[in-house]
């Protein structure tokens, strides 16, 4: 999670506590001009300043100490920024016609943009809206499970989904899992009905912005016409697919022989709860039936940590030098008295990993509950990305404080942590002698389960809603729409009948929370593109898996010359600065993972692949 978002969003969203326009207040017949559109975007960006430190501060107090009073500030100041985000948006759309400079113009765009769903103005229609995904939030949250006569905690059900083995246990737990979206309530609704009023109201009030609908709206935000971003993303996907078809090629043969012809034809799409997720959304659980054997990467990250008395402070300290060796400036000494670093023993916190920024210039921490383990090593190289990248663009506006596009901050993070290889680890003093290529195999199957499995999962999220948004998919073919571009671009197939009754995007979070999520799939993209900018920037010759940047100021430079661009400039504009290229590129991934390509392609030689 990246505290710098909420920030951006909040920039749209205070329209309500701003005076009101001199335009709006003394002349609401008159024309809009050039100076109005400046006046109102001064107005922006000063509240913006005041409410979006407030807010996160806030945010802050109540994800480091959960109590009833910081619930309660945090669920107020939630709902404050939401009603004023609508105010805010409408104001802007008074300029849609207005010929302004382009700088002002995607202020102006991004203004509208940051509202994620739009109330229209009619009386009442807000506040609707706000109860209807509040109750999806709620139905999503607290809806109870039971299973072998008791009530599990849902956690503990994501959990069972990565260790079970039984496939008629995983059927069970997937198919009680998606029984929560359609229960029906006492007034005879459910999440179902809501999420089509959600549809149709948030889609009246993006017309009354300007755009044909949410979909549409959604995709404007990357810089393109959205019908050519739908195409890049698609382009992209094209890139990547093969490699994707490979891997399920070898999974469903792996799990093939743990289960057999009855459970997993070698004719059918893979049953979803056989992958290891609730989700099927990555694979790395499974990594034990499917991954090579005697693929030994030769070291095992979480005991050299232990070997070495690491502390999670010194962990966070490691990532820091990671950075320092890049030639970027120490962190400011508030990082380190205000982070969470580790859990604290007297009070409730929120311990997802998470990077903030609270004042939008150098108050940047880390909250996290860290553990001595090579996951937490690699999550705080990660995060402190995030915080490397908010302070890169701290001079923007606070209008342009995030990301070039939405899949830049996640991506920036990620490139970080593949530099975090056997030689890094050997440089840092933590490991004695490089293993030889031989072990990468193992490496390389695990970090796949992980990525290249995620990506049509990334695309086919949005591809749904964009159905949905646009009228293409009705209430009544939800669930057949769902389950067609699963099969499509997963090669995956429910483990029981499904019907139009069910409501299966439902059960996961970011559907009923209206969280996009092509910037995940774009972020998978980006971070393999800039680790093989970077790499070549720092001289390296072998492959690309085994590079680190570490160390390398010239990668330093780069990076930073995009960093500081923060979303001020069209992201193609931005990708230029580091990679040279203006253009997203998924051959970057495919190239990381040429050796394990190799090797699929020879275990699936005599495979029939396909669904």
């Amino acid at each position: 999670m990246n505290k710098t978002l909420i920030r951006i969003c909040l920039a749209t969203a205070i329209a309500a506590a701003l005076p009101v326009s001199t335009l709006a207040q003394d002349n609401s017949d008159a024309t809009p001009t050039v100076d109005d559109a400046a006046a109102f975007i001064t107005e922006v960006e000063q509240f913006q300043r005041e409410f979006g430190e407030y807010s996160a501060r806030i945010a802050w107090t109540q994800a480091t100490n959960i109590t009833f009073d910081t619930n309660w500030l945090s669920t107020k100041v939630s709902a404050e920024g939401t009603e004023k985000g609508v105010a805010f948006a409408n104001r802007a759309k008074d300029f849609n016609d207005v010929e302004l400079p382009a700088e002002m113009r995607r202020k102006m765009e991004a203004i509208k943009l940051g509202l994620n769903l739009p109330a229209p103005t009619r009386a009442g229609a807000a506040g609707e809206l706000a109860e209807i995904n509040t109750r999806m939030g709620s139905t999503y949250a607290t809806g109870k499970i039971e299973l072998d006569g008791e009530m599990v905690p849902r956690n503990d059900l994501e959990a069972m989904m990565g260790t079970v083995r039984d496939p008629e246990k995983l059927a069970e737990i997937w198919t009680k899992w998606r029984e929560v979206p359609v229960a029906l309530r006492e007034d005879g609704g459910n999440m179902k009905s809501d999420y089509a009023a959600m549809v149709a109201l948030s889609n009246e009030g993006a017309r009354e912005l300007g755009f044909d609908d949410v979909g549409s709206m959604w995709r404007s935000r990357y810089d393109l016409p959205p019908a050519e971003f739908a195409a890049e993303t698609d382009r992209l996907w094209g890139q990547i697919e093969p490699l994707y078809k490979e891997l399920q090629c070898h999974v469903r043969a792996e799990l093939n022989q743990e289960y057999g012809d009855e459970v997993v034809p070698l004719d059918q799409p893979i049953r979803a709860d056989l992958l290891g997720n609730m989700w099927a959304q990555s694979w790395g659980n499974i990594y034990d039936l499917v991954g090579p054997e005697s693929a030994d990467p030769g070291y095992d990250l979480t005991e050299l940590l232990v070997e070495n008395d690491y502390t999670p402070l010194q962990i966070v300290e490691t990532g820091e030098a990671f950075f320092s060796s890049l030639g970027f400036e120490p962190l400011p000494q508030t990082f380190w008295e205000r982070s969470q670093i580790t859990k604290p023993a007297d009070r409730e916190v929120v311990c997802h990993a998470s990077a903030w920024n609270l004042d939008g210039k150098d108050d940047i921490r880390i909250k996290m509950c860290t553990k001595v383990n090579a996951d937490d090593f690699n999550t705080v190289h990660h995060e402190l990305g995030h915080n490397y990248y908010q302070r890169a663009y701290q001079d923007q506006s606070p209008i342009f404080q995030g990301g070039a596009n939405g899949g830049f901050h996640e991506a920036i993070g990620d490139m970080v942590a593949l530099s975090i290889t056997p030689e890094y680890l050997q440089t840092i003093g933590l490991l004695d002698e490089v293993p030889d290529a031989s072990s990468d195999l193992g490496l390389l199957m695990d970090r796949a389960l992980d990525k290249v499995a995620f990506q049509p999962f990334g695309l086919l999220m949005d591809k749904w809603r964009w159905q949905v948004f646009s009228g293409e998919l009705s209430p009544e073919e939800y669930n057949d729409g769902w389950w067609a571009l699963r099969t499509q671009y997963q090669g995956i197939r429910p483990p029981v009948e499904r019907n139009d009754s069910d409501f299966d995007p439902g059960s996961k979070y970011h559907i009923p929370g209206n969280v996009s999520y092509t910037r995940y799939f774009i972020a998978h993209v980006l971070q393999f593109q800039f680790h093989q900018a970077a790499c070549e920037a720092a001289g390296w010759e072998g492959p690309l898996h085994r590079c680190s940047v570490y160390g390398s100021k010239e990668v330093g430079e780069r990076f930073n010359a995009m960093l500081e661009m923060g979303a001020s400039k069209p992201w193609p504009e931005a990708l230029e600065a580091f990679t040279g290229s203006r253009q997203m590129d998924g051959t970057a991934m495919v190239e990381y993972f040429a050796p394990l390509m190799d090797w699929l392609q020879e275990q699936n030689e005599d495979r029939a692949c396909g669904w």
